[in-house]
């Protein structure tokens, strides 16, 4: 699989570049420095998976990520960030990222994690996401028109969903997996596979990563 290194640190992109080129079956053919050099070298080398720093001078993670899949949709996008970025990580989850990672997690985290969104997964950590929701509730709290309001069609999409399709919902938002959920509600993995596959297509959402975001951004 080819690998993109986006971050505006020089350190950072050439570890990273270094730690993953020693994988099998990976290469890295590139690294950018801000969002705009991503979408460049994306149209240019065509790589399955974009590493993407999310602060970043010039164009942001954020930012780069939605030029990204909007004209290159097949890519997938992984970001790299700190604890302190919570809106950030929300709106970029919110473009189509397919997870985050924190960028002092070990290389093997990493490296799986960069499989697991190649093979059409999500990495969704749940310390982050517990991180996520303590901050959007006191973003609620400070200022309750500073969370993202319900659009008016989704009080009664909310409403449609069964009480357990809203527990499967709650735990995607803490970042569980299928096998996560299932052994936490006692049901086999087939049958969340069935409930997620349900609560998205009620609630309009494009995936599993979209829903996670819902859960966080509605506290639910």
């Amino acid at each position: 699989m080819k690998i993109l290194i986006v971050d505006d640190q020089r350190l950072m992109r050439e570890g990273l570049a270094t730690i993953i080129g020693l994988e099998e079956g990976m290469e890295v053919v590139g690294t950018a420095v801000d969002g705009r050099d991503a979408y460049n070298q994306v149209v240019e080398l065509r790589p399955d998976v974009v590493l993407m720093d999310i602060r970043m001078p010039g164009m942001d993670g954020v930012a780069g990520t939605e030029l990204i899949l909007r004209h290159m949709p097949d890519t997938k996008v992984l970001i790299l960030t700190t604890f302190d970025d919570a809106e950030l990580i929300l709106q970029a989850l919110e473009k189509g990222v397919q997870g985050y990672l924190l960028k002092d997690l070990p290389s093997e985290a990493i490296v799986s994690a960069i499989h697991t969104v190649y093979n059409g997964g999500t990495v969704l950590q749940p310390d982050i996401t517990a991180m996520l929701l303590r901050e959007m509730k006191k973003m609620a709290e400070r200022d309750p028109g500073a969370a993202a309001p319900l659009p008016p069609d989704e009080p009664g999409a909310l409403a449609a969903l069964t009480e357990r399709e809203k527990e499967v919902l709650a735990l995607l938002g803490q970042g569980r997996n299928n096998k996560e959920i299932a052994e936490t509600l006692s049901i086999t993995e087939g049958t969340v596979k069935n409930h997620v596959s349900n609560l998205i297509a009620k609630l309009g959402l494009r995936d599993r990563t979209q829903a996670a975001v819902y859960a966080v951004r509605h506290s639910i």
